[in-house]
């Protein structure tokens, strides 16, 4: 296991009402994402195509050695403290993204199902594409009913290719 760095000293990136928030990048194989935290919980991690300011704490380190693991076909379960800001609804929908097994997919139909809200399809759709903790909250594994991929914020490709890599890492 990677040791983590004693990163106490380093200044946060931003201060909000609550907690201090910092920032660090990981270059993965399907671009760059950025990683916010808080000094207890992932805030976000999305590609971006730009980065900016670094301000690391032990939970960006930690969270980009689990990317790391998880881009090497490593790793299929994180274990992070999750932070993310939504709505009641849409943190029941990324509560129930994140039961689906790694290698498997489901529809937005069944998430519906599954939070207890069988016609909610396309509000499962709306938050799935607000989902702020890409590939840790797998929104990727959510497919149409029909067995295609459909829409995906960060990319049908980058979809795709996160699918394939799943599927490649259970053998």
């Amino acid at each position: 296991m990677a040791k983590l760095l004693d990163l106490s000293n380093v200044e946060p990136i931003m201060k909000t009402d609550d907690s201090d928030l910092y920032q660090d990048h990981f270059d993965s194989p399907l671009g760059v994402m950025e990683i916010t935290t808080s000094e207890t919980a992932i805030k976000s991690i999305h590609f971006v195509e730009q980065t900016g300011r670094v301000s690391r704490n032990k939970l960006t380190t930690e969270t980009i050695r689990q990317l790391t693991e998880y881009f090497e076909g490593e790793l299929k379960e994180f274990d992070l403290p999750l932070g993310a800001e939504g709505t009641d609804f849409q943190q029941q929908v990324w509560s129930a993204l994140s039961s689906i097994p790694h290698g498997q997919t489901c529809s937005y139909g069944d998430i519906a199902k599954q939070i207890g809200n069988p016609r909610g399809m396309r509000a499962v759709g709306l938050a799935n594409g607000k989902n702020p903790l890409t590939i840790v909250v797998p929104c990727h594994r959510v497919i149409g009913a029909n067995g295609k991929l459909t829409g995906y914020a960060s990319g049908t490709e980058r979809k795709a290719w996160l699918l394939n890599h799943e599927a490649d890492s259970l053998f």
